[in-house]
């Protein structure tokens, strides 16, 4: 399979193994089939992305393309209509599109704007000052392109209005990720609140009091300083002496060694990579996990393999990383990721994105994807909050 940051454009990939080849170009579009699970009658849905021709789209309220200009200012609102209300159920075509979201929004229609380029300026979960802040929504990534369709449900950010997927295909069978179950905001609400600390601090509460969505770690990075200096400190001394072992999983990048001297851990290969703090972790992205242009395959390979050994806290355990991981030993040690621990511990399947590099692997999927060259329908069901 490929991973979700490498086809979905969002950063560099993770390498884990190598995209499954389409046996004939794609269709030009497919059927996105909405089901409403909510008990609501009130719910739209917004599809956005990047055109082939770098173009923003999305789809306007009756389901056709529509390619917004660039405005005169910065921070107009969408001019056209682009709710597209599912009721008690909706299908529409969507044609290919990079880097894309679906949204889904219960109770009221959300707020797009634009800003000069034209950039579309998503809803935002940050700013409560944003008009979308405290309103019901979540919403599914994919990119659909001359290789196949890719989609997936992400906790990366948060958790919020349960998600599904559904993928048929025309010859190569059904794929489904059910996602978090109805009830699970209050669910995983409940589970940080009993971890105690400060984890309960990711819940944002709505304007009745009961929970409306739940951040990653990540968002609250400040509240967690110095948290995994202990377990870091621990990792970066055992090899010091011990030789860690990472697999890209790629045949043509390969594996590598490493050890650390003076706090620094360096590989056989030349790339080497300082003590990370707990921020470093939540985000995968920041601190030695930055993956500056221009950076090697090797590089981009072992970055997720070591921060995801971190978020599930396997790194001072398991010397020989991904190959050796078993998911039982996920999230144990006592300062964790309790974020990912507590969302994949409500996923029926556990499949999911809870951190950017939840699809680093030894074979089972975490990273709740769907993915085909030959799709016809895919279906995103949204469930109730409470």
């Amino acid at each position: 399979m490929v991973s979700r940051r490498g086809f979905l454009g969002l950063t560099a990939a993770a390498l884990a193994l190598p995209a499954i080849p389409a046996a004939a170009a794609t269709p030009a579009a497919f059927t996105l089939n909405l089901a409403n699970n909510t008990g609501s009658g009130t719910v739209f849905a917004y599809v956005t992305g990047t055109a082939p021709d770098g173009r923003l789209i999305l789809l306007d309220s009756g389901g056709a393309p529509y390619y917004p200009a660039s405005p005169a200012t910065d921070l107009t609102p969408l001019p056209v209509d682009c709710a597209i209300a599912v009721g008690s159920g909706r299908q529409v075509s969507v044609p290919k599109m990079a880097g894309a979201r679906i949204y889904l929004v219960t109770d009221a229609k959300l707020d797009f704007f634009l800003n000069r380029g034209p950039a579309l300026v998503h809803p935002s979960f940050l700013n409560s000052g944003d008009p979308n802040f405290a309103k019901n929504w979540s919403f599914a990534e994919f990119t659909f392109n001359d290789a196949q369709l890719f989609a997936n449900i992400s906790y990366v950010d948060f958790v919020g209005l349960p998600l599904g997927l559904g993928l048929t295909t025309s010859s190569s069978g059904t794929q489904s990720v059910p996602g978090l179950p109805s009830g699970s905001v209050d669910a995983v609400s409940s589970g940080l609140g009993a971890q105690g600390g400060n984890w309960a601090q990711l819940v944002q509460t709505g304007s009745d009091g009961r929970p409306l969505r739940v951040l990653s770690a990540q968002h609250k990075a400040d509240q967690f300083a110095g948290y995994l200096d202990g377990y870091i400190d621990q990792v970066w001394q055992k090899y010091s002496s011990a030789t860690l072992t990472v697999d890209s999983q790629n045949p043509a990048v390969g594996t590598f060694t490493g050890k650390v001297s003076g706090d620094v851990l360096t590989f056989d290969n030349g790339e080497s990579f300082g003590k990370p703090v707990t921020a470093d972790v939540w985000s995968c992205d920041s601190g030695p996990f930055a993956i500056p242009q221009g950076a090697s395959d090797a590089r981009k390979a072992i970055v997720p393999r070591l921060a995801a050994a971190l978020n599930r806290t396997t790194l001072l355990d398991n010397t020989n990383q991904p190959t050796g991981e078993d998911p039982a030993r996920f999230y144990q040690n006592a300062e964790t990721n309790h974020y990912a621990r507590i969302v994949h511990g409500k996923l029926p399947d556990n499949r999911g994105y809870a951190f950017p590099y939840d699809d680093v692997t030894p074979g089972q999927d975490f990273s709740g994807s769907v993915f085909a060259g030959d799709p016809l329908t895919l279906t995103v069901t949204v469930s109730a909050t409470h």
